[in-house]
Protein backbone atom coordinates (compact mmCIF):
# COMPACT_ATOMS: atom_id res chain seq x y z
CA UNK A 1 0.00 0.00 0.00
CA UNK A 2 1.55 3.34 -1.04
CA UNK A 3 2.21 6.13 1.40
CA UNK A 4 -0.19 9.08 1.47
CA UNK A 5 2.82 11.34 0.95
CA UNK A 6 3.78 9.60 -2.30
CA UNK A 7 2.32 12.29 -4.59
CA UNK A 8 3.08 15.28 -2.37
CA UNK A 9 6.01 17.44 -3.37
CA UNK A 10 8.40 18.93 -0.85
CA UNK A 11 7.87 22.62 -1.60
CA UNK A 12 9.84 23.88 1.38
CA UNK A 13 13.55 23.99 0.54
CA UNK A 14 14.37 23.53 4.20
CA UNK A 15 13.18 19.91 4.08
CA UNK A 16 14.19 19.09 0.50
CA UNK A 17 17.48 17.20 0.87
CA UNK A 18 18.25 17.19 -2.84
CA UNK A 19 19.47 20.82 -2.80
CA UNK A 20 22.36 21.86 -0.59
CA UNK A 21 22.15 25.60 -1.27
CA UNK A 22 19.31 28.10 -1.17
CA UNK A 23 19.01 30.79 -3.83
CA UNK A 24 20.30 33.37 -1.33
CA UNK A 25 23.39 31.24 -0.64
CA UNK A 26 24.01 30.80 -4.38
CA UNK A 27 23.84 34.58 -4.87
CA UNK A 28 26.22 35.08 -1.94
CA UNK A 29 28.71 32.61 -3.44
CA UNK A 30 28.53 34.41 -6.78
CA UNK A 31 29.15 37.74 -5.02
CA UNK A 32 32.26 36.30 -3.33
CA UNK A 33 33.92 35.59 -6.68
CA UNK A 34 37.32 37.23 -6.83
CA UNK A 35 37.53 37.91 -3.09
CA UNK A 36 38.27 34.40 -1.78
CA UNK A 37 39.43 31.11 -3.28
CA UNK A 38 37.08 28.38 -4.48
CA UNK A 39 38.26 26.06 -1.70
CA UNK A 40 37.61 28.63 1.03
CA UNK A 41 34.18 29.38 -0.37
CA UNK A 42 33.33 25.68 -0.61
CA UNK A 43 34.38 25.07 2.99
CA UNK A 44 32.38 28.06 4.20
CA UNK A 45 29.16 26.75 2.61
CA UNK A 46 29.78 23.02 3.06
CA UNK A 47 29.77 22.11 -0.62
CA UNK A 48 32.37 20.82 -3.07
CA UNK A 49 34.83 23.07 -4.86
CA UNK A 50 33.27 21.91 -8.11
CA UNK A 51 29.88 23.31 -7.05
CA UNK A 52 31.45 26.71 -6.43
CA UNK A 53 33.26 26.49 -9.78
CA UNK A 54 29.99 25.81 -11.60
CA UNK A 55 28.34 28.82 -9.92
CA UNK A 56 31.24 31.14 -10.75
CA UNK A 57 31.71 29.82 -14.30
CA UNK A 58 28.35 28.61 -15.72
CA UNK A 59 29.98 27.83 -19.07
CA UNK A 60 31.99 25.07 -17.35
CA UNK A 61 28.73 23.51 -16.14
CA UNK A 62 27.39 23.46 -19.71
CA UNK A 63 30.63 21.92 -21.02
CA UNK A 64 30.57 19.32 -18.22
CA UNK A 65 26.98 18.31 -19.03
CA UNK A 66 27.83 17.93 -22.72
CA UNK A 67 30.90 15.80 -21.97
CA UNK A 68 28.89 13.65 -19.56
CA UNK A 69 26.16 13.11 -22.17
CA UNK A 70 28.83 12.02 -24.67
CA UNK A 71 30.09 9.41 -22.16
CA UNK A 72 26.63 7.92 -21.67
CA UNK A 73 25.02 10.34 -19.23
CA UNK A 74 23.44 9.11 -16.01
CA UNK A 75 23.32 5.51 -17.24
CA UNK A 76 27.06 5.28 -16.70
CA UNK A 77 26.56 5.51 -12.93
CA UNK A 78 23.17 3.82 -12.53
CA UNK A 79 23.03 1.02 -9.95
CA UNK A 80 19.56 -0.53 -9.71
CA UNK A 81 20.01 -1.99 -6.23
CA UNK A 82 21.45 1.21 -4.74
CA UNK A 83 18.73 3.33 -6.40
CA UNK A 84 15.96 1.15 -4.95
CA UNK A 85 17.42 1.58 -1.46
CA UNK A 86 17.75 5.34 -1.94
CA UNK A 87 14.13 5.67 -3.08
CA UNK A 88 12.91 3.53 -0.18
CA UNK A 89 14.73 5.76 2.30
CA UNK A 90 13.38 8.92 0.58
CA UNK A 91 9.80 7.64 0.78
CA UNK A 92 10.22 6.97 4.50
CA UNK A 93 11.62 10.47 4.96
CA UNK A 94 8.70 12.07 3.09
CA UNK A 95 6.21 10.01 5.08
CA UNK A 96 7.78 11.15 8.37
CA UNK A 97 7.53 14.79 7.20
CA UNK A 98 3.88 14.22 6.30
CA UNK A 99 3.09 12.61 9.67
CA UNK A 100 4.75 15.51 11.52
CA UNK A 101 2.66 17.98 9.50
CA UNK A 102 5.68 19.63 7.88
CA UNK A 103 4.41 19.00 4.33
CA UNK A 104 0.84 18.88 3.07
Amino acid sequence: MPYKSENIGIANGQYDRRCKLTEAQKNEIIALRGTISQRECAQRFGVSRRTVQFLWFPEKLVANKQARAARGGWKQYYNKKQWAETMREHRHYKQSLYEEGLIK
